[in-house]
């Protein structure tokens, strides 16, 4: 699979089984992260930058909230966890877009890296 923006993380991240992947939304079809969600759950491997990645992480899918919910909602998500994550990794989104959600998670106390694009 040819690299993309976070695929650093997901190579860095699936292998160990402290980590979980949070998935929320649908993901396209043929997408790496559609063969995370697929292979995940069942203790198999994607392939990324040609390098074949086992994954341990678990693999959750939130499927009742919109993959385009706005920084509100995303907020909201996040701060009303019981535990909150100690980082948030922003994929997703132009990049204005990703620096103001990332300003607002670190004003609430939450660390958000935004992933390196292409």
């Amino acid at each position: 699979m040819r690299r993309g923006p976070g695929s650093e993380f997901f190579s860095a991240l699936l292998p160990d089984a402290a980590h979980q992947v949070v998935f929320v939304g649908y993901r396209a079809r043929g997408t790496l992260g559609a063969k995370i969600q697929h292979y995940g759950p069942n203790g198999g491997y994607v392939d990324i930058d040609g390098t074949r990645i086992h994954i341990g992480a678990e693999i959750i899918t939130l499927s009742g909230y919109s993959a385009h919910a706005d920084q509100h909602g995303l907020l909201r998500f996040v701060l009303g966890m019981r535990t909150r994550p100690q980082q948030v990794r922003i994929v997703h989104g132009d990049n204005e877009a990703k620096q103001a959600l990332q300003q607002a998670f670190k004003q609430h106390g939450v660390g958000a890296v935004i992933a390196l694009s292409e």
